[in-house]
């Protein structure tokens, strides 16, 4: 549950940022991050269009340097983009300096006016400093899509049993989640809709 669902005190960690939209509101926010990459974002393209949804996608830089077709696609099907640092770099392992620098590298290919940081932790000094100019968006159902340890199966019903309303739910562009999505990704959208949520982005 700590995983699936942060708790309290680590939204308190980051009390400017983003974790969850309007409770009185049954509407839900999806989120890719990670991508883009040939492997995964196609898929996801072609489900959301399916079920004509559209997302939030928190990219990495030199992803999108290295496949600015998929970047203009995100971005010509409507979704909302986000940034995701230019090399996926943690919160803790590099000074302020360098995560600032390396997230503003990464605006110079992706144009976002949203952050979200890899792991979902970062230091505090670039915390403030990026919540000047970025609205930080966090999450408050993580569907572990990424783990070895869950399955397809497992995704799914993180979605069913942690989603409310204003969630931010996120799910991931990559290698590490692709493989569940094929089977996880349509079923939580139809049961999404099943249940009357509407599928919102960020301004």
């Amino acid at each position: 549950m700590f995983i699936e669902q942060p708790a309290k005190w680590l939204r308190w960690l980051y009390p400017n940022a983003t974790w969850r939209m309007d409770p009185n509101e049954k509407s839900v926010y999806l989120t890719f991050d990670d991508g883009p990459i040939p492997e995964a974002t196609p898929f996801i393209l072609d489900t959301l269009k399916q079920f004509g949804i559209k997302a939030t996608f928190f990219m990495v830089g030199d992803n999108v340097r290295k496949y600015p077709e998929l970047y203009d696609r995100i971005v010509k099907e409507g979704h909302q983009i986000g940034n995701h640092t230019m090399n996926h770099i943690g919160g803790f392992k590099h000074w302020t300096t360098t995560y600032i620098i390396n997230t503003y590298q990464a605006n110079e290919y992706i144009h976002a006016h949203l952050f979200r940081p890899p792991h979902g932790w970062m230091r505090h000094s670039p915390y403030y400093w990026l919540s000047k100019y970025y609205r930080i968006v966090m999450w408050d159902v993580v569907t572990r899509d990424y783990s070895k340890k869950v399955t397809a199966e497992d995704v799914l019903e993180n979605v069913k049993r942690y989603s409310r309303n204003g969630s931010i739910i996120t799910f991931h562009d990559s290698l590490k989640s692709i493989g569940k999505l094929h089977y996880a990704l349509p079923e939580a959208l139809k049961w999404l809709k099943e249940q009357g949520y509407e599928f919102r982005t960020f301004e």
